[in-house]
């Protein structure tokens, strides 16, 4: 496989217990028109077949690189191990048990490369986990700032094409959960520009699980991101806290 390096991207996904779904969300990223990639798969501890699964896709297509961690780091730490790892100045993020439309990577380069624009991400379909449609599309603003991030977190880390030489080749933070959202905050709160693709060319997957329990921690989460890792003080992080609060109510009724 030959690279032309200007255009070439690295896409990082990080895989825990996800046998299931795995082979199908490596195949969106290798079957994407645009082919000038490297696809950098962290296998965080898994204790099912992943591991094996990604061993065997790496066999059959030479852009396909693994790594196996040798304790379990999180979404935040196993991203980062592949951002220390990727080799091309663009970086796309999608999870292991997500989906992507064959043309998102080329219809995203083409505005990072075309205009002033250092993060592109795309409106949202969800998936169940038999991978059909359900719901209502998750529209995202064509522009989006830090204040308006910190009132809709719209950016859905799958979506993500990142010139990541541009802002400096940061890593996450290393927190267990909303990682993504804070460091898409922090690369805003530098003045990066971020521009949305207000098509649905990311599959988010929705799988059953403790849902209530997941959407409490995240909106623990969230507060922590604005109170310690932003330093808002009380009176701007609860009108925040309230905004993110009702677009997830809107999402819910959305289905």
């Amino acid at each position: 496989m030959s690279y032309k390096i200007e255009n070439s991207i690295s896409v990082v996904m990080p895989a825990f217990n996800l046998a299931k779904y795995i082979e199908r969300s490596i195949e969106s990223v290798l079957n994407q028109t645009h082919t000038d990639l490297e696809l950098i798969v962290v296998n965080d501890c898994s204790t099912d077949e992943t591991g094996n699964l990604i061993e065997k896709l790496a066999c059959f297509d030479s852009r396909v690189n693994v790594f196996h961690n040798r304790k379990n780091l999180g979404g935040a730490g196993a991203r980062n191990i592949g951002l220390a790892a990727a080799r091309f100045r663009y970086i796309a993020f999608i999870d292991g048990d997500d989906l992507w439309h064959p043309e998102k990577l080329e219809k995203q380069i083409e505005i990072l490369k075309n205009s002033d624009v250092q993060l592109s991400y795309t409106a949202v379909q969800k998936i169940d986990s038999s991978g059909k449609y359900f719901g209502a599309v998750q529209q995202i603003k064509p522009l989006i700032n830090y204040d308006g991030l910190l009132s809709n977190p719209l950016i859905a880390c799958s979506s993500v094409l990142l010139d990541y030489d541009a802002v400096g080749r940061v890593l996450m933070p290393e927190i267990r959960k909303r990682q993504d959202f804070a460091f898409w905050l922090k690369l805003l709160r530098k003045g990066i520009v971020a521009r949305g693709i207000n098509e649905p060319l990311t599959y988010y997957r929705v799988r059953h699980g403790s849902l209530s329990s997941n959407k409490l921690s995240a909106a623990r989460y969230t507060w922590q991101i604005y109170r310690s890792h932003e330093g808002l003080p009380f009176w701007r992080a609860l009108p925040n806290f309230l905004s993110y609060a009702l677009y997830g109510v809107l999402k819910k009724l959305n289905l």
